[in-house]
């Protein structure tokens, strides 16, 4: 079984006196409903389980009375015994709650009446076009924790890698010391795979199990055609075939030398104003990050970040590698790239960035300077260079040489290395690049 952060989070919820009922919102099949349903197992007597859409006629519970006492009453009728409410000791998990608005008007009510704990979880809420809002959103009456698919320190558990190797490797980042040999050949070999296979659970479980690439393949295809499904069923009539089409532009968009989102490369001729919300349909669904420009190099990074000028990445590398022609999965585990590698390594570190909670930045300027990635780490602002394999970092060390200018004083380079540094950049093998948390 696959170890997921989300029980930790699920846990100090819990643990939390007088907590708010709770929402895990994520993409459709990165694991909400497994974790919350082990979850409940270990944590509760009594567990009501209710998927709406699976179910559609459960939402005839929530049309009448909201009060609990009658929900309960309700569930009870319809469930018999598979609905025991004791105060304390049962949790009712309601199942894409999107399909249901008025159950999540309900959470109100159970935060008020504090007897039974309510964990809803939801791939679509918020998305324009889907199905009606609930009539009262709860403000203030519920606790909504983001889930991805599994992160690249997820999928080192999943295959063997604990904790006191990944302390290790903490250590020789925080000492900058090199990584040793055998240890480095693993984590890379291991990375090539993670940017593969990605961490959708069902593929990550299946090449932990069977290493069948081909099946693995399979699976991230069926999942991208079910996004492309959802598209369709429920977005705006208008925007159907809009969607679509932006999502289908994305390998497109990274291959370019200049990777700035283009609507002009969706369909030629196509302006912001024809398809943003579509744009911003896909990033609601969590299937993408966008990546924004920084009209200056300094902190507040959100502050300086240009809202019209971004690029888009997957959330999950393996979901965005399985968009690309059949072979690249051999191409990438043999380390054969050519043209393509930058983007896919791009994906990858957006990928680890975005699912550590990190917005996303980066720096672009006419005159040709170009940063990869701008974070915020050790309290400063810090340049972060994407190599695939090795090379220089000429705008780097341009922005580097002029503090007056840039207020730029740090830099990491990740690519095809061990850990080193050459004054004030840092390099690092891009395995490491989950273990840059600290803000």
């Amino acid at each position: 079984m696959l170890k997921r952060k989300i029980e930790q989070s699920l846990t100090e919820w819990k643990n939390t006196a007088n907590h708010k009922p709770l929402i895990i919102k994520g993409c459709r099949q990165c694991g909400k409903t497994f974790s919350v349903l082990d979850f409940a197992k270990k944590n509760y007597k009594h567990i009501v389980y209710l998927n709406f859409f699976e179910n559609p006629d459960y939402a005839s519970v929530f049309a009448g009375s909201l009060e609990v006492d009658n929900i309960v009453m309700m569930l009870s009728a319809l469930l018999g015994n598979e609905a025991t409410f004791k105060a304390g000791e049962t949790v009712l998990i309601l199942d894409e709650i999107q399909d249901c608005p008025e159950a999540r008007t309900a959470l109100k009510f159970f935060r008020i009446d504090g007897r039974y704990d309510v964990i809803g979880t939801g791939s679509l809420l918020g998305v324009k076009g889907y199905g009606r809002e609930p009539k009262s959103i709860p403000v203030g009456s519920e606790t909504v924790i983001d889930m991805y698919p599994l992160d690249f320190e997820e999928f080192l558990w999943a295959n063997g890698i604990e904790s006191p190797l990944i302390e290790m490797l903490k250590k020789n980042l925080e000492t900058e010391t090199p990584v040793p040999e055998a240890l480095h050949n693993r984590m890379k070999q291991l990375l090539l795979q993670y940017v593969v296979v990605g961490g959708m659970p069902d593929a990550v479980q299946t090449f932990v199990d069977t290493k069948q690439m081909d099946t693995v393949l399979q699976i991230q295809r069926d999942i991208v055609r079910s996004y492309e499904d959802d598209m369709v069923k429920y977005a705006e009539r208008k925007d159907k075939s809009r969607i679509k089409e932006c999502f289908q532009s994305i390998p497109k968009q990274l291959s370019k030398e200049n990777k700035k989102f283009q609507y002009s490369v969706v369909k030629k001729g196509s302006t912001a104003s024809k398809y943003a919300g579509s744009l911003q349909w896909i990033e609601d669904a969590g299937i993408i990050s966008r990546c924004y420009n920084l009209s200056i190099t300094e902190l507040p990074l959100d502050g300086n970040a240009e809202e019209d000028v971004f690029k888009v990445y997957m959330r999950d590398c393996g979901l965005f590698v399985s968009m690309l022609e059949d072979g690249t999965q051999y191409d990438i585990l043999q380390g054969k790239l050519y043209g393509y590698r930058g983007a896919i390594f791009e994906n990858l570190i957006a990928d680890i960035f975005a699912k550590m909670g990190r917005k996303l930045y980066y720096f672009h300027k006419d005159s040709g300077l170009e940063v990869d990635f701008v974070i915020r780490y050790r309290g400063e602002c810090t340049l972060v260079e994407v190599k695939a394999a090795t090379g220089n970092a000429k705008s780097t060390r341009t922005i580097l040489r002029h503090p007056e200018k840039y207020h730029v004083s740090s830099a990491i380079k990740l690519g095809d290395y061990n850990v080193g540094r050459s004054e004030q950049i840092l390099t690092l093998p891009l395995y490491m690049a989950f273990l840059l948390r600290s803000l």
